[in-house]
């Protein structure tokens, strides 16, 4: 996937905006229970469902679904869903308040995003011992709503070589569902999968935009019946 400068990235969270199918939260909101809130000049949050989304693509999704609903895992139907993530959101924005992680909500999948600078060191697959609370709070969550899959999903800056990248994507998307696994969230319903440099949300050219594209993303997706 090619590079997305910093015009294309505001024409893109702008036609999303204009569609009105995704909306973002950033930790600093007045209104925590407002599930539907969207940040005043959240720009680029609003960019990460709308550049990246889901990777490990619909197949592998319904799959686990699949899997999930034989094991007896409920199932959510119609209006139930919508309803379900719009609570789920809501908690999910109470506890990542003031934590640096991104809570974005594209139509009734719900994308968690986690800047490399707060979740690993440089070059690192490692968890920060700090980061830890966070994710014990991102573990609480997902046990309580436990109708939905769980896609991590690894991405790093354009630094380095392809191959290179791409291993440390997939380290680091493994180490946060690992994480989640250790605090009781079943294998069954994770997903991992690296993207490499391929799917850069910010301008690759600056230190700052390096850093957002230095990242993990939680993509939680609904258990249709």
């Amino acid at each position: 996937m090619r590079n997305f400068t910093r015009a294309g990235i505001a024409t893109a969270v702008a036609s999303v905006l204009l569609a009105g199918g995704c909306a973002s939260y950033t930790g600093q909101t007045t209104d925590p229970n407002d599930p539907n809130r969207t940040r005043t000049g959240a720009l680029v949050g609003a960019g990460i469902g709308a550049v990246a989304g889901l990777l490990s693509g619909g197949d592998a999704t319904e799959r686990r679904q699949r899997a999930m609903v034989g094991a007896g895992a409920g199932a959510l139907a119609g209006g139930a869903v919508g309803a379900y993530q719009d609570r789920q959101e809501a908690e999910l924005r109470r506890q990542m308040a003031g934590t640096g992680v991104d809570v974005v909500r594209q139509g009734d999948n719900i994308t968690l995003n986690m800047p490399g600078s707060i979740t690993f060191g440089f070059d690192q697959s490692s968890i920060q011992p700090q980061f830890h609370p966070v994710l014990d709070n991102v573990a609480n969550t997902l046990r309580e709503y436990d109708q939905t899959i769980i896609e991590v999903a690894g991405h790093t800056d354009s630094v380095g070589s392809d191959s290179y990248n791409q291993q440390l994507s997939e380290r680091r998307a493994q180490a946060v569902a690992a994480y989640l696994g250790a605090k009781g969230i079943s294998q069954q319903r994770m997903i991992t999968v690296g993207a490499g440099k391929t799917r850069p949300i910010a301008d690759n050219s600056t230190d700052a935009g390096r850093a957002q594209n230095r990242r993990v993303e939680i993509t939680l997706v609904p258990v249709r019946a």
